[in-house]
């Protein structure tokens, strides 16, 4: 059993974050999760956030640091996307992806890191996506919004890693959530063809890789990419 942390989980009330704050109380954790509109699973804190916004996520760890003490595993799950082909993509639609799923998360681990440092402990987990590597048509702003987490993580590893601080990215593949639930089923189909495990992930398989990567197994774990996708991306 791991040591029992302070865990904040960034867009934890649905799909993937919602099923990583449900498996971090179930492992013993005190979980908050920021969300901009509903709440997070029984048993976690729930604190409004805007990813967009430094200040409302400042006042969120204050509310968190108040109830639960500092943070100690982050997890940046929080995201947006905007499909849509390049030659229609605007300019709004391609900064407003990155300002979420990029700036916020640098908003995030920022806010955080004072409090890493001084408890010479921390976790530190990316959701990124297959796509950051394998690519998508439609999601330029996605897929490089998300590529752009691996760099992040890597050279966090090497500006904190000396104080026990570990920076790691979580890649699911396609998962069964309400977003893959709308697509066509001709679009499903032909995704299932492509993934080798022939079929859908589940969100609390992306949940246990995140379990794993918060614990004290993982402690000599930092600046990997842990693919959770079936082998769809593989080798990329």
């Amino acid at each position: 059993m791991s040591t029992s942390r302070t865990v904040l989980v960034t867009g934890g009330n649905r799909g993937i974050g919602y099923a990583i704050a449900e498996r971090m109380i179930a492992d013993g954790h005190r979980v908050a999760v920021t969300s901009r509109s509903g709440e997070g699973p029984a048993g976690s804190l729930t604190v409004r956030a805007e990813m967009t916004d430094a200040a409302s996520i400042d006042a969120a760890f204050t509310e968190i640091e108040a109830q639960f003490g500092p943070v100690e595993v982050v997890v940046a799950n929080a995201g947006i996307t905007k499909d849509t082909l390049l030659l229609r993509m605007s300019e709004e639609e391609f900064t407003s992806v990155i300002d979420t799923n990029l700036t916020g998360t640098f908003r995030v681990v920022k806010r955080a890191a004072k409090g890493l440092l001084k408890g010479r402990f921390g976790r530190v987990i990316l959701i990124s996506s297959v796509v950051a590597l394998y690519g998508s048509p439609g999601q330029i702003n996605y897929s490089s919004s998300k590529a752009a987490l691996i760099g992040f993580a890597r050279s966090l590893t090497r500006e904190l890693g000396s104080r026990g601080i570990t920076a790691n990215v979580v890649a699911p593949g396609f998962i069964e959530t309400d977003m893959t639930a709308e697509l066509p089923e001709a679009q499903q189909k032909q995704y299932l063809d492509s993934i080798p495990a022939s079929r859908f992930g589940k969100v609390s398989e992306i949940a246990g890789a995140v379990s794993f990567l918060a614990g004290d197994d993982a402690a000599y774990i930092s600046g990997a990419v842990l693919p959770v996708d079936g082998g769809l991306g593989m080798g990329h």
